[in-house]
């Protein structure tokens, strides 16, 4: 065990507790529990919510497996990757005011409740805690996995006791401090991410003997990996421009980046939020995928992509200096790791127990029940990550993809379409779900249909079974 190395996690998890106890003693500041506890009484300022949202898109993926498959296939994943800067911006361009407005004329704490107000329709409502819970229940617990597993590879622990740690460390301080605490950990993760990405390109490069030296050993090794299409040819136009569905404009329809655009405080935080989330999403994702590709000159001979990061950092850096930037994979684990925690929970209390079981419970019961609720989700993904089921894993791959092909048109439409009604939305969620895990399995066993990813579709269809929905069966304008 790596002393060095583990000292700088072990307070970066300190610090993570202590926002979240700071956080728990700001509750209820925000007027009213649910308010609060689920959307951090809509008081976030445009730091805080531009790195809220960063650190939540970024995952184990965008700082484990993005760099891996850059190592493996070159410079053509960072163009497929980059995609993503535009994430936050689509966010808040598409949605901003008009969906915060509506929010708070709703009273919607949940996506849920802003769908379940719109189209006026239980089954809305119902079919979207079902997707919610389904897709981002598996998701989740294929995170707890990743942050366990990068536990285990950095501390020698054993894989039990590693993911232990892990789920207390998020537990604690989400179960307790709400969205809040889950708002406040992000900032400090996504100040984490870009401070652990710069030290470990500056180490990589050095390493390499400079950028030109590391790309001169690309050229020799393989010409194909300092080209758009990758080192083995398969990144194709079509597959790339598609793929900027599923990481760029199709997050708006991601639930835990949805309801970020209801929790700020004034139009100024979100035009902030608008420049700041763009900016670091840029620097985070084009700097830990040229890690990625920097890392195969100066480690050669990774078979596992996951472990390109952690090794490179070992590798290039002094050990308690490697502590402190694996924090950063670390950080953006976490930080979706409470997200997708926190939205599941609010699926199951408000959107289930409040909305269709008990209408009128006390507040001081539905506060028990959050915190209960959030806690036995912990507990249940922890059980179901110390043996996880490949189906789980298998849908951790879908999972966003699903999620947008679900309630993309639902939200964009519902919002700047008069005639979406309820017949819409839920043909165009059922289309959207339908197809996408259809084409997924084929795609799976025949290669992309059309060359394009498997969300692009999926989209397409929901889209027009939206449009069909709402004009065929039933043609209400939709008054704001």
């Amino acid at each position: 065990m790596n002393i060095q190395v583990i000292i700088p996690l072990l307070i970066f998890l300190i610090a993570i507790f202590a926002i979240g106890f700071i956080a728990s003693k700001q509750m209820g500041s925000g007027g009213g529990f649910l308010q609060e506890y689920f959307l951090g009484g809509r008081e976030l300022g445009g730091f805080v919510l531009a790195m809220t949202m960063v650190a939540t898109y970024g995952s184990a993926s965008s700082f484990l497996g993005g760099p891996g498959t850059a190592y493996t296939v070159g410079f053509g994943w960072i163009l497929l990757a980059m995609s993503q800067v535009v994430t936050g911006y689509f966010v808040l361009l598409i949605l901003g005011k008009k969906f915060a407005i509506l929010a708070r004329k709703y009273n919607a704490i949940t996506m849920i409740d802003f769908l379940k107000a719109r189209y006026n329709s239980p089954s809305v409502a119902i079919l979207s805690a079902i997707a919610i819970i389904i897709f981002l229940f598996s998701a989740m617990t294929a995170q707890w996995v990743g942050g366990a597993r990068l536990i285990e590879s950095l501390t020698g622990l054993q894989y039990t006791t590693a993911l232990f740690i892990f789920a207390i460390s998020v537990l604690v301080y989400v179960t307790i401090g709400g969205f809040r605490a889950v708002a406040l950990t992000d900032a400090v993760q996504g100040a984490i991410m870009v401070i652990g990405t710069t030290i470990l390109l500056i180490g990589v490069i050095i390493a390499g003997g400079g950028v030109p030296a590391i790309m001169q050993d690309l050229l020799n090794e393989n010409p194909r990996l300092v080209t758009p299409y990758g080192g083995d040819g398969t990144l194709t136009p079509a597959y790339i421009s598609s793929f900027w569905i599923l990481v760029g404009v199709g997050v708006v329809g991601l639930p835990q980046m949805a309801v970020r655009a209801m929790s700020y405080k004034s139009s100024r935080a979100m035009h902030r939020a608008l420049i700041i989330g763009t900016i670091v999403t840029g620097f985070i994702m084009l700097n830990m995928h040229l890690i990625g590709i920097f890392a195969r000159p100066v480690l050669p001979g990774i078979d596992v992509g996951d472990k390109v990061i952690p090794l490179i950092a070992l590798e290039v850096l002094p050990p308690w200096l490697a502590g402190i930037v694996l924090a950063a994979p670390m950080a953006a684990i976490m930080s979706t790791v409470d997200s997708l925690l926190l939205l599941v929970s609010s699926a199951v209390v408000k959107d289930v127990y409040i909305n269709f079981i008990k209408p009128d419970a006390p507040e001081k019961r539905v506060k028990q029940i959050s915190i209960g609720v959030t806690a036995i989700l912990g507990i249940i993904v922890f059980l179901l990550a110390l043996q996880p089921p490949d189906l789980l894993i298998f849908l951790n791959l879908f999972a966003f993809g699903g999620l947008e092909a679900a309630f993309i048109w639902p939200i964009v439409l519902g919002l700047y379409w008069k005639y979406g009604n309820k017949y819409g939305a839920i043909l165009s969620m059922l289309t959207g779900i339908i197809s996408y895990i259809a084409i997924h399995f084929y795609n799976a066993a025949n290669g992309n249909l059309f060359g394009v990813h498997t969300v692009t579709l999926p989209i397409v269809l929901s889209l027009i079974a939206y449009i069909i929905g709402s004009l065929a069966i039933q043609r209400k304008a939709f008054r704001f």
